[in-house]
């Protein structure tokens, strides 16, 4: 098992280019069963979420390359069985559910495992896939869902949660109501860039698919899909992580291959705090620059256009050190907020409640031992480890490893002192 050592006190210069979107490529990936042509895929980023999606689809019979991010696929004859052992080490493999379903009539996946960072129930997904005509059954820990004899048939499916539309929910509607026979209507979808992603490439093998990006979405069926090649979106995770890195250790990053579309919630918070974002003209080169007097701020996670629950950890971290009170509410994933226990043992001074964290900013962290718990978690204690005083040692890397591409290569790049080492 690796841990990371981070060296603070170190100030980041230089430029990275931002991987592809890991929240895009793996129901990319996944889509990619619909159809018996050939797929290029292009910028899957290497992170172990990627890599346990590219085992899951060579384990139900298609036959992959994959070199220097470009994964090309062939999925001729597939299985409807997702094996256990590899969906059980990740949430997102539940939307192999909606193609396998589509294309064989039958799907059989274990319910996922992934991060510990709440509940994230799959009901939401079944009532979609109920709506089109699918019956579900539990046996064995395993989903069973089943086609109706005439194939599924298109429908009006309202996709609202408890806590807002869902993102791999909506995916898995999308993806099975390709084949549905007539028209479906994805009411309450998610409107997340990973969403209108998906569509673009379902669109490109041959799909009828409009309003993807907003929160009404359109499915004409069609009996058969082609091939196509891909370029996967920017990951705005990646990206906002590392302007947060910038604000925090900085001095003039420049982050290349973004999308200022799709970062304009983070943008915000980050121009509210006095930091200054410069954009060229194309809108996928941005140079950041620490505030020289940053305030601090209150955010409130909201799905897409609204700020990304997947940003609140690595912004409280921000915050720890900026001059003020701030506040984080994450009305998606209250309890996803364990960076925060690890982050005091730093030195931070927060108080979660009710899944509200007040920040009040201190001069400088010191080092600690830490532990992450979840992907951003531990991007969070890396951003925290950047200006810390003295040496900083983040275990349990495998986390940080599930969705950030080389990221101890990418810091090195950027100045910052730190190293991989086994533990």
């Amino acid at each position: 098992m690796d841990k990371l050592i981070v060296h603070g006190g170190a100030t980041l210069r230089g430029s990275v280019n931002i991987s592809g979107s890991k929240n895009a490529s793996l129901p990319i990936l996944a889509a990619s069963l619909l159809t018996d042509k050939e797929v290029i895929i292009r910028r899957v980023p290497d992170v172990s979420d990627t890599n346990y999606m590219v085992q899951i689809i060579s384990a139900l019979g298609g036959e992959i390359e994959r070199s220097s991010g470009t994964v090309r696929i062939n999925n001729k004859e597939i299985v409807d069985t997702a094996p256990y052992d590899l969906v059980r080490r990740m949430r997102a493999s539940i939307c192999v559910m909606g193609p396998l379903l589509a294309r064989t009539g039958r799907a059989v996946v274990s319910l996922p495992g992934g991060c510990i960072i709440g509940d994230r129930p799959v009901d939401l997904h079944l009532r979609g896939l109920e709506a089109l005509g699918a019956t579900t059954e539990f046996e064995s820990g395993n989903i069973i869902i089943t086609a109706p004899k005439g194939g599924l048939k298109g429908a009006e499916v309202n996709l609202r949660g408890t806590h807002g539309p869902t993102v791999l929910g909506t995916d898995n509607v999308m993806m099975a109501a390709v084949f549905a026979e007539g028209t479906t209507v994805i009411e309450s979808a998610a409107a997340e860039p990973e969403v209108e992603d998906l569509a673009n490439f379902l669109n490109a093998l041959g799909a009828k698919i409009e309003g993807a990006g907003t929160r009404r979405i359109v499915i004409q069926g069609v009996t058969s899909l082609g091939g196509t090649e891909h370029t996967v979106i920017p990951d705005r995770i990646e990206a906002g992580t590392f302007m947060a890195a910038a604000v925090i250790a900085g001095d003039g990053v420049v982050l290349r291959r973004v999308c200022r579309e799709q970062m304009v919630a983070i943008n915000h918070i980050f121009e509210i705090c006095g930091h200054k974002l410069i954009y060229n003209e194309a809108g996928d080169i941005v140079t950041i620059h620490r505030g020289e007097n940053p305030i601090g701020a209150e955010i409130i996670t909201a799905p897409f256009p609204g700020y990304p629950t997947d940003m609140q950890a690595q912004m409280t971290a921000v915050f720890a050190t900026t001059p003020g009170i701030s506040v984080v509410k994450d009305t998606i994933f209250p309890q996803r907020f364990m960076h925060c226990a690890e982050m005091k043992r730093m030195g931070a001074d927060i108080n979660v409640d009710n899944g509200t964290a007040i920040i009040k900013g201190v001069k400088q962290l010191s080092s600690a031992p830490v532990m992450a718990s979840d992907l951003r978690a531990s991007a969070a204690l890396v951003l925290a480890a950047l200006t810390a005083k003295g040496t900083t040692a983040i275990s349990r890397l495998y986390h940080i490893d599930r969705g950030y591409e080389h990221i101890d290569e990418k810091l090195l790049q950027l100045n910052a002192h730190v190293e991989r080492v086994k533990e």
